[in-house]
């Protein structure tokens, strides 16, 4: 069975990488729907997916650690998905898929057209499919859930779904530690950390720590890279207004067009702001950000790589928490 499951998923990898006019159909409606979802975001969500999740050997490794299942011992999985970011909730779906479960999955209003038809062409290659993946807005009755959202959210996921075994997850974010050697080439893959799918992913960079006296001026031409994005309606508004509070508060700030630096201590931005925050010792500041329930990613020198923050493995599980290991548990 897990070989069967493993062919449909490299079946999926080839038809989302086609150029095939019903796929290319699905990608402009979603871009219709959602602005935020612009086709070159799209685009990188479907990248990186198949080279981290399909690609054939990192993709059999993955599916070894899940364990075989006896018909009666397979559960409904209710999966909560999050819209922030084009197909966020691609490795649940996988997980599920993978662990021979039965998923039900409520979809975000904010990306309910990408995988509900990648679900759909997948029951074109296996109608038995449509019997162990299906949608619902009501997800009672399930044996145990997923659910992403909101740290607001989370409160009601925890009072509803406290009598079941679940997986809830809560506001995330990620940061980047500078060491002020950074050289052109860092500060420019730093930029995508902090400007991908226009920063709303928990894997985007919100917060900068840097050393006393650092010096901001390369950072800023590096991050033009990205000056594209000014001239998006949506992503200017939040610009225009924060740019406006600040102006009005007369607080400091730095900005290249496309982004505002502000100074302090919250690890959490708004749409187009970066934080940052001076450190004097930053092994201290590692050693406390590991600590922290916010943090998602740590991007620097010794930690990810600048340019891969939102190029997680098949392993590098949300907020830390093992789906597998939940999976194989039930």
């Amino acid at each position: 069975m897990i070989e069967k499951r493993i062919t449909i998923l490299l079946k999926l990898k080839e038809y989302i990488l086609s150029n095939e006019p019903r796929w290319l159909e699905i990608i402009e409606k979603a871009e219709r729907q959602n602005a935020w979802f612009t086709k070159a975001f799209i685009w990188q969500a479907i990248h990186s997916i198949s080279d981290a999740y399909l690609h054939e050997v990192a993709l059999r490794s993955f599916a070894l650690q899940f364990k075989e299942i006896e018909a009666q011992n397979v559960k409904t999985i209710g999966i909560v998905m999050a819209g922030n970011i084009p197909l966020v909730g691609f490795h649940d779906f996988l997980c599920v898929f993978l662990s021979g479960h039965t998923m039900r999955i409520k979809f975000s209003s904010k990306d309910d057209v990408i995988l509900p038809h990648l679900i759909q062409t997948m029951y074109q290659w296996d109608e038995t499919l449509r019997e162990c993946i299906s949608a619902s807005e009501m997800l009672k009755g399930c044996d145990a859930y997923i659910a992403t959202g909101s740290s607001n959210s989370a409160r009601y996921f925890d009072y509803y779904f406290a009598k079941y075994p679940s997986i809830i997850r809560r506001n995330r974010t990620s940061v980047a530690v500078l060491d002020g050697s950074e050289s052109n080439e860092e500060l420019s893959l730093l930029a995508d950390d902090v400007y991908q799918y226009f920063g709303l992913g928990c894997r985007n960079v919100t917060q900068l720590y840097v050393p006393e006296g650092y010096d901001f001026v390369p950072m800023l031409n590096a991050f033009k890279k990205y000056d594209e994005l000014k001239h998006h309606n949506k992503f200017k508004n939040n610009y225009d207004y924060h740019l406006a509070i600040l102006m009005l508060n007369r607080q400091y700030y730095m900005t290249n067009d496309s982004v505002i630096l502000v100074e302090h201590d919250s690890v959490f931005s708004a749409i187009s702001v970066v934080n940052y925050t001076y450190y004097h010792d930053r092994e201290n500041v590692l050693e406390r950000l590991k600590k922290s329930e916010d943090i998602q990613a740590i991007v620097g020198k010794s930690c990810i790589p600048f340019g891969d923050a939102q190029k997680p493995s098949l392993i590098d599980f949300a907020d830390g928490v093992d789906t597998v290991a939940f999976l194989n548990s039930l």
